[in-house]
């Protein structure tokens, strides 16, 4: 079995046992394209599209670069298609962040991927890997967790991160795995520039549940004025591509489609909907 063919294997194991491990519910060095435009509606509402689990050449890629909205391309190091896909994205005006693999509450480690983050490292073993993270993507603004609900929540470990973070200049999106995440209370110590998701689109994998997830996100534009969603390649790529694309003319009568960077700081409190702990 390939190197790919196994990647693409876990991740399809990644996505089937989201809801049965759940334990709960779940820089600024921004660079500008002119070639992907900026909607500016009436509304002052903003929304900031992340689609995470690019670099192994997963379901849905080619479709989600070529939406038409300004996206943030979560890119995982160390696969087979890190650098061409985080290239890709950039070319076509997306911008790019690292998708840190880290430590889940349950689950193997073989679902990580090369490089991950766990809590039995040693501080430098852990800015080793962050650091070797961060020169592995392209373009890279920003960084955000795969999985990582125990390392999320772990002080020691994320100070680690989220310093080399403030060193290396990028923020840091709390994809909000658990609600013990600590990234909110390390990062103000620090002084590191932090967001946090709002809606999980495909945490489960159909166009169904994508739709209603689509919904939630018009109902936080109607009260907020910005919102954060999160969708993937891979398993659930295509459905949510696809719902993404149809949604978005009434999505832009709503919000203008920002990069993440557009959104700092965040001012508003966290209200995450959809089960994603990993």
């Amino acid at each position: 079995m390939t190197q790919r063919n196994r990647f693409n294997a876990v991740a399809a194991g990644i996505l089937s046992v989201w809801l049965a491990l759940s334990p709960g519910l779940p820089h600024a060095h921004a660079h500008v394209h002119a070639n992907i435009p900026v909607n500016e509606p009436a509304a002052q509402s903003r929304i900031a599209v992340v689609i995470d689990d690019f670099g192994n050449g997963m379901k849905g890629t080619e479709q989600m670069l070529k939406l038409p909205i300004k996206l943030t391309v979560a890119v995982m190091p160390f696969l087979p298609t890190t650098k061409k896909d985080a290239e890709e994205a950039y070319r076509l005006g997306h911008d790019v962040i690292v998708h840190l693999p880290m430590e889940p509450v349950r689950g193997k480690r073989s679902w990580l991927g090369p490089g991950a983050i766990t809590t039995d490292l040693s501080d430098d073993e852990i800015r080793k890997r962050v650091e070797a993270a961060i020169a592995d993507v392209p373009h890279a603004i920003g960084m955000n967790n795969h999985m990582g609900s125990k390392a999320t929540a772990d002080k020691r470990v994320m100070k680690v991160v989220l310093q080399v973070c403030k060193e290396k200049g990028l923020l840091f999106l709390d994809s909000r795995t658990s609600y013990r995440t600590v990234v909110p209370e390390v990062a103000k110590e620090l002084g590191v520039e932090t967001l946090h998701n709002d809606v999980f689109l495909d945490d489960v994998y159909t166009r169904h549940h994508v739709l209603k997830q689509i919904g939630i996100v018009k109902k936080v534009l109607d009260k907020n004025k910005s919102c954060i969603v999160i969708g993937h390649v891979g398993m659930p790529g295509l459905s949510t591509s696809d719902a993404l694309r149809d949604a978005i003319p009434e999505l832009k009568g709503k919000a203008a489609f920002v990069p993440l960077t557009a959104l700092l700081p965040s001012p508003e409190p966290f209200t995450a909907h959809g089960l994603h702990n990993r």
